[in-house]
């Protein structure tokens, strides 16, 4: 988990989406395993999610998405990640576009570090968790096969619930 804010990095601002996202994350069957605050600096940025996907599976940015003049965080992941899952981004997007018009400014997405799948939310805690929401049905899966199980069962979405609760027990 990185948050990116110059204001929380800087001790000004108390970091709400961190949690909330954490709170979500266990919830579902995901362990946190790290949380750490970053301010807008590209290359601090890049080496927060480098350092994080050589010890999680899954890494979750907050912050940083939008087009505000500091809000570098896509182009940060961009420059780290061997390959974009545009789709990913453009689900968390649409879900999103469904609580607020707001959603179609956010900048956010997804790609691949070598074995770990990084993933952009935006900055506000309803945002973050929204989009974490909309893109949970089909981690388990990204996360399987980027350790190389490639077998496709025409599972659909009751498929990855299922599947998901096994990999908790």
């Amino acid at each position: 988990m990185i948050t990116v804010s110059d204001s929380c990095a800087r001790g000004e601002r108390e970091d709400l989406s961190g949690p909330a996202l954490a709170r979500t994350l266990d919830a579902n069957g995901f362990e946190t395993i790290s949380r750490v605050t970053v301010p807008d600096e590209r290359e601090v940025i890049e080496d927060a999610i480098r350092k994080s996907a050589d010890m999680a599976r899954l890494v979750v940015t907050t912050g940083g998405t939008g087009i505000g003049p500091r809000d570098v965080t896509p182009e940060a992941t961009r420059a780290v990640c061997d390959r974009l899952l545009e789709g990913v981004a453009e689900l968390m997007r649409a879900e999103g576009r469904r609580e607020t018009p707001m959603a179609s400014l956010s900048r956010a997405v997804c790609g691949t570090l070598r074995t770990a799948l990084v993933l952009n939310v935006p900055g506000s805690p309803a945002g973050a968790v929204s989009s974490l929401l909309a893109a949970l049905p089909v981690l388990p899966h990204a996360l399987d096969l980027l350790e190389g199980r490639t077998e496709h069962g025409g599972e659909g979405v009751a498929g990855v619930a299922s599947h998901r609760k096994e990999r908790k027990g």
